[in-house]
């Protein structure tokens, strides 16, 4: 009589097992470096309406707005996103605070973007001020 055998043996499940291990180490990492990217993007599209604004004001007065009244926007408070608490404007400087639902690696940390007249354009320049990693950031702020 011969016997038969079915399904998978204990070894077997445990390769299977440790495989779906190492996937996932290498997997939960990336994912969070793309949520906390995601999330610093929601204050750089925040800031597009500043930029406009800004834009429009050292056109229109050849001088640089003082503030978000100055420029025509909300007041920077009012100016928020999920994870983004403010953007305001002082002078040549559009700041974006990041809080609320933020990832704790950019919570309370801010990001700036500095205007610069180049012969008639208007170039930005993006920094972070706080200590949000460069691979966080947009490539137009490393």
């Amino acid at each position: 009589m011969e016997k038969t055998t079915r399904g998978f043996t204990l070894i077997e499940l445990m390769i299977v097992v440790a495989i779906i291990g190492i996937l996932a180490a290498i997997a939960i990492p990336a994912y969070q470096d793309y949520t906390i990217r995601t999330q610093v993007s929601e204050g750089l599209r925040l800031s597009a309406g500043a930029k406009t604004a800004i834009g429009t004001y050292y056109v229109d007065w050849g001088a640089w707005p003082a503030d978000n009244t100055q420029a025509g926007i909300a007041a920077p408070a009012q100016i928020t996103g999920k994870y983004t608490t403010e953007v305001s404007i002082a002078n040549n400087v559009i700041t974006m605070v990041y809080g609320n639902d933020a990832h704790t690696a950019i919570n309370g940390q801010t990001i700036t973007l500095t205007a610069v007249d180049n012969s008639g354009s208007i170039e930005w320049s993006c920094a972070s001020t706080g200590v949000i990693e460069a691979k966080h950031l947009p490539s137009a702020c490393r």
